[in-house]
């Protein structure tokens, strides 16, 4: 299915946003602290044509049977469910959150494709509301730059689909380059591009998808989140962000098991992100694996979001020669990744998906992404 064969006629223009995989740095966004996120070779494109009345028309390839419609004058979040509110709740973010005036624009005509694995925590979700977003920015001449695009992501993922996450995988859908990775404070949303010299030191970054689906507006993150909200309170604290790992011995004395855990993953977690930069400048990527390794451990243990599947991807991964390997995403699911030598990625894939076999599970889907540049105007 096609633009085209929706709606009768050729798009005007196309934008595409990638997906991202998270180096590390996982459930620090929302704590106002860091994470070191990479756009990825897997787009979505939005292929978009203006229309002389107020209505945004939304179609996509994975629905091919249906049109969603909505009004720019009926924008609201009462309006939108499923996933046509990744479209409709960028144009309600622009006017709520950047505070951009639709009164007098016209709507849209859109049509959605892409090759960004959905359900696999590679955000599929922010590909598409960055590549809407750019596009609505740029035909109703809006001049909002790329870091507030981030945050009406942010805030339409929020408030207009439910899912309470950070910014962290709009900033790297946007603001993401090749074979670099963005170094985000969360809290002040400063960025800086890491060269992450993958291809010059023989390394490439192999998904493994788990399959094992999970949603982010139900129970698990959002329990997460309260956790270290909780923490942060008890610890008088504005986030997490501001606590380091020498406060640990005060916050055990101070916090319930459960939550000091939770509490441990986040201070922990920073302090990985902040210690991957350093290598990576310092050392190259090769010298990073104990790093994604302990935000593993820390990920199964500390903050309990991985899944047995998740567990076994990582660990038969390193025991057949990966550099480093963590589950990446929200967790209670989805992928894991593994910083592989570049000869052994089949051998290392083959490993995966035979150790998924013997301990019946269903066939993991594994291939290989590249750090790739952000949203952009394609025609």
């Amino acid at each position: 299915m096609t633009f085209q064969q929706v709606y009768g006629y050729e798009p005007a223009v196309r934008y595409s946003a990638p997906g991202r995989v998270n180096l590390i740095g996982e459930h620090t966004d929302y704590n106002d602290g860091y994470v070191l996120p990479f756009a990825i070779d897997r787009r979505t494109v939005a292929s978009i044509a203006q229309r002389e009345d107020r209505l945004i028309r939304v179609a996509s390839a994975f629905e091919p049977d249906a049109v969603h419609e909505l009004s720019l004058d009926e924008l609201s979040p009462e309006n939108m469910d499923g996933w046509s509110a990744y479209v409709f709740g960028i144009a309600w973010a622009l006017r709520e959150q950047a505070g951009a005036d639709l009164s007098d624009r016209t709507g849209f005509d859109v049509f959605i494709d892409s090759d960004v694995p959905v359900g696999a925590g590679l955000s599929s979700s922010a590909a598409i509301e960055c590549g809407v977003a750019l596009a609505f920015t740029d035909l109703w001449e809006l001049g909002l730059d790329r870091k507030v695009l981030a945050k009406v992501g942010q805030y339409s993922e929020n408030h207009a689909v439910g899912a309470p996450t950070g910014i962290m995988d709009q900033s790297a859908s946007l603001l993401g380059e090749q074979d670099a990775v963005v170094f985000l404070d969360c809290r002040t949303l400063d960025t800086e591009v890491v060269d992450l010299a993958l291809e010059a030191n023989g390394l490439e970054v192999l998904v493994i998808d788990t399959r094992v689906e999970h949603a982010h507006a139900t129970g698990g993150y959002k329990a997460r989140r309260d956790s270290c909200e909780r923490g942060a309170e008890v610890l008088g604290v504005p986030a997490l962000r501001d606590v380091s790992v020498e406060d640990l011995p005060r916050a055990q004395e101070l916090l319930d098991d459960e939550t000091f855990r939770r509490v441990r993953h986040i201070v922990t977690e920073d302090q990985r992100v902040l210690d991957t930069v350093e290598t990576l400048r310092a050392d190259g990527p090769r010298a990073i694996g104990s790093l994604l390794v302990a935000s593993h451990e820390s990920m199964r243990d500390d903050f309990e979001i991985s899944v047995p599947e998740l567990d076994l991807a990582v660990d038969t991964a390193m025991a057949n020669g990966a550099v480093g390997a963590r589950m990446t995403g929200g967790g209670f699911g989805g992928s894991a990744i593994a910083l592989v030598d570049r000869e052994a990625r089949e051998r290392i894939a083959a490993a995966v998906t035979a150790a998924f076999a013997d301990a019946g599970y269903r066939e993991p889907t594994v291939f290989t992404v590249h750090a790739a540049q952000g949203a952009r105007r394609d025609a």
